[in-house]
């Protein structure tokens, strides 16, 4: 039975050499170059989209083409766009899919895919003990290795007691004292879309209201709302826990908070594998989802300077997450979440606009 939790980019080569031994270290048991790809007059190869880090996700394509022969090509989003400019790309190419597989480091927006006709069901082995949580209950994605969204705080800065809530970015004790991603990407965006759903729109939008009364400054990316916590610019922000602890291993005087302990819960965003729909390697494609979903891939990330937080029990925890045990995690309907993404998707946009 699943227990619930009770609850980077600098050195990237040796990242990835690191992250590569430590896939290689676990040998993938699918056909090897000699043996059919299983797809008949195609090339050895697959395509796979990836919003995860050019760091971890390169060092992982090479593992599996060293364990399978499939060649893998590949693209990656860039931080200021993380997700939002692949699963664009991945809408307009519906008509003539030039990809197969899209490893995305969020989940709503998966779904919005899903709604949008742009994936089609699968089944993997792998994936059988990985909570029904984290598994669409038609099958068109699968969940593993989750962040937490979390309060990055300066401690040169925050001497006293650090905030606690997502709405403390509207206490006019921290007015011109914090940071948020740029909404309209990654999991920023998928944040509010699960507060657009839980709180209700009017409520979101009361808090834009506040955060831009109180000075809260918006930052291009997780990364830089994490630097700038870190070098001393801005006392505390939210962001991701493999942001942060980037910081904590760079030796950074910061520390973090799990907000929202004692209401809600803090937001927990698994990493999503997905099948697109006509890709041009279905088979190929199925093979990559199997090793996306291997218990090592966890581990790898759990273990990785990303510290991502393994989904399933008996897999190694990051050492890193103070109070990581004791985290309260969110409940969220993410099916509920996806239908209205759209809707607080571009009411962002507008109400972004010019700022």
């Amino acid at each position: 039975m699943h227990r619930p939790f009770s609850s980077h980019r600098s050195a990237a080569r040796v990242v990835a050499f690191a992250l590569l031994g430590a896939l290689l270290a676990a040998p993938f048991t699918g056909c090897k170059a000699s043996e059919s790809t299983g797809d008949a007059g195609a090339s050895a190869e697959v395509v796979l989209y990836a919003s995860l880090d050019d760091s971890y996700s390169r060092p992982f394509a090479e593992a599996f083409e060293r364990d399978t022969g499939i060649k893998v090509k590949f693209a990656t989003d860039s931080e200021a766009t993380k997700t939002t400019g692949l699963v664009t790309r991945l809408i307009s190419e519906r008509a003539r899919p030039r990809c197969d597989v899209f490893w995305n480091n969020e989940i709503v927006q998966t779904i919005l895919l899903k709604n949008e006709g742009v994936l089609e069901p699968f089944s993997s082995p792998n994936a059988a003990d990985i909570p029904e949580a984290y598994k669409d209950p038609d099958g068109y994605w699968v969940g593993f290795g989750a962040r937490a969204r979390v309060i990055i705080y300066n401690t040169e800065m925050v001497t006293g007691t650090p905030p606690a809530t997502f709405e403390a970015l509207v206490d006019p004790a921290w007015k011109g004292k914090a940071t948020l991603a740029r909404p309209l990407n990654g999991t920023t965006a998928s944040h509010i879309a699960v507060l657009w759903h839980a709180w209700g729109k009017d409520r979101v939008k009361a808090l834009f209201d506040g955060l831009f009364a109180n000075d809260v400054r918006i930052s291009a990316g997780n990364a830089q709302v994490m630097m700038q916590v870190a070098q001393g610019s801005i006392p505390w922000g939210f962001t991701d826990t493999d942001d942060f602890h980037v910081a904590l291993l760079d030796g950074k005087p910061v520390d973090l908070v799990f907000p929202d302990a004692d209401g809600a819960g803090t937001l927990l965003l698994p990493n999503t594998v997905c099948k697109i729909k006509g890709g041009p390697n279905p088979a190929n494609a199925q093979k990559l989802i199997d090793y996306i979903l291997r218990r090592e891939t966890e581990a790898m990330l759990a273990k990785g300077r990303s510290a991502q937080i393994p989904v399933r029990d008996g897999i190694a925890r990051p050492t890193g997450l103070k109070g990581l045990d004791a985290m309260k995690v969110m409940p969220v309907d993410w099916n509920a979440v996806g239908a209205v993404f759209p809707t607080s998707h571009e009411w962002l946009k507008e109400r972004l606009r010019g700022k």
